[in-house]
């Protein structure tokens, strides 16, 4: 169940609907209150303050007739224009970018804020009274104008017209390529930050055997959004058992997948139990899938690096926020997380996040577009000097130096002239002669 309450909350806060129809409801809710202080307090303290003046019925309803019907005009536009950017990013940059784009908290609050106007101004609308009206609050000409919801209808309008300035710089700027490899690549960081605390000491988790037990296989159809560790842990101590997953978040699962292997004896509502410590949804999410955040700067860096496109520039921009999330992850502890999570803790045992997993996840999976480039693969090298300099320090360059020849060997194949050469020259001033072969030909078997 707490599984499904961090998914259901972390749908809610991404939806594009949530926060329109909150700040909707808001002012649904702001017009009943304001309606409300204007039937007791009446309109006769606007003439104590010099700057306003008494609003007429007539001008109330033509004043706000306008903003309602111009605010929901803008809404209806802004929602278009939209659309037309997430188009326009499913295209370039990827259809799993889509969700970045359908989260962006300034496009959520633009549409709402014009929503918000329009139902505010309708319901204030609908109590306004001409002299003739047999209102049930009218004074004794018969008229009613809520003074202070027209005075809180025009901040919302002036608000909708900031919004609009807003929005209309937000959307050029959040589909720029830059900003979006920014958005990310520090999305990964802070994930990484919140999910790994811990500086890395030296020290590594023992090799432990996951396949042992039981196996429990998934009940449902979908990729892994939430694992709840809290309630796999109390459910092994409270029977018992020893728990040893099968898979990470991130992972597609269906009935005939092992979510995990059970060690010892379970009741007959356990299985149960620990198949709900998992939620399960249609797509990918960052929630607890750092390599989520780490497959989309791949997409886009492939993407640029197709004969299509042939971008190396922003491949190289994908290459240098890589670089960043990869050297973090050099500094931190792996075995543990802020989850409480640890191999071995609780009598439960998940798949270790190796150092060594994630460099082949990130750079090894765009190796070989890379050295097709002449410019992208000098960069490549480039910006795994600096995972190198770092991992070094931590016992963990074989990985990231690994990449580096495999890359050279693959350029041997697409490159040749002068490009080769200088890609060479980088190699060979970052690793120096270490078992380097010479640029005639060394074999894959060689350099791994």
């Amino acid at each position: 169940m707490r599984a499904w309450l961090r998914k259901t909350y972390a749908d809610l806060r991404g939806s594009y609907w949530f926060l329109p129809a909150f700040l909707t409801l808001s002012a649904l809710g702001l017009s009943i209150l304001t309606w409300w202080i204007d039937t007791r307090v009446g309109s006769d303290w606007t003439e104590q303050v010099n700057f306003l003046q008494t609003t007429k019925p007539e001008g109330a309803r033509s004043l706000l007739s306008t903003i309602a019907g111009s605010t929901i005009g803008v809404a209806g536009t802004v929602f278009s224009i939209t659309i037309a950017a997430v188009v326009y990013a499913s295209g370039s940059y990827g259809p799993r970018l889509l969700t970045n784009f359908m989260n962006d908290r300034g496009n959520q609050f633009t549409l709402g804020i014009f929503i918000a106007t329009f139902v505010y101004s309708l319901m204030i609308l609908r109590v306004v009274r001409l002299p003739d009206s047999n209102g049930y609050f009218a004074a004794a000409s018969g008229q009613f104008v809520p003074q202070i919801s027209m005075l809180i209808a025009m901040v919302l309008a002036l608000m909708s017209v900031a919004v609009l300035v807003y929005f209309l710089h937000h959307v050029p700027h959040s589909i720029q390529i830059n900003h979006v490899v920014a958005d990310i690549g520090r999305s990964a960081l802070k994930s990484i930050e919140k999910r790994y605390p811990d500086q890395h000491d030296g020290e590594s988790w023992q090799d432990y055997d996951l396949r042992v037990g039981v196996p429990v296989f998934s009940q449902k159809i979908g990729y892994i959004e939430v694992i709840d560790y809290r309630t796999l842990g109390n459910t092994a101590q409270d029977q018992g058992i020893t728990v040893r997953l099968a898979v990470r978040s991130g992972d597609f699962v269906h009935p005939g997948v092992a979510l995990m292997w059970v060690e010892g004896t379970m009741g007959d509502d356990v299985e149960d139990k620990l198949c709900n410590a998992f939620a399960l949804g249609i797509n990918r999410t960052s929630a607890q899938d750092i390599e989520f955040a780490i497959d989309e700067l791949v997409e886009i860096a492939l993407r640029a690096l197709s004969p299509g496109i042939n971008d190396p520039f922003t491949a190289i921009t994908c290459m240098h926020w890589l670089s960043a999330v990869v050297t973090s992850l050099a500094d931190r502890d792996l075995d543990r997380d802020a989850d409480g999570r640890h191999y071995g803790k609780n009598d439960v045992y998940c798949l270790p996040d190796d150092f060594d997993h994630y460099v082949e996840r990130s750079f090894g999976a765009m190796r070989m577009s890379a050295a097709a480039n002449d410019l992208a693969s000098k960069l490549y090298i480039d910006a795994l000097a600096t995972v190198i300099h770092r991992a070094a320090k931590h016992d963990r360059a074989d990985s990231a130096k690994r990449q580096v020849r495999l890359l050279v060997e693959q350029a041997r194949v697409l490159l040749d002239g002068p490009a080769l050469y200088e890609l060479e020259k980088r190699k060979d001033a970052l690793l120096g002669a270490e078992s380097g072969a010479p640029h005639g030909g060394s074999s894959m078997h060689d350099l791994a």
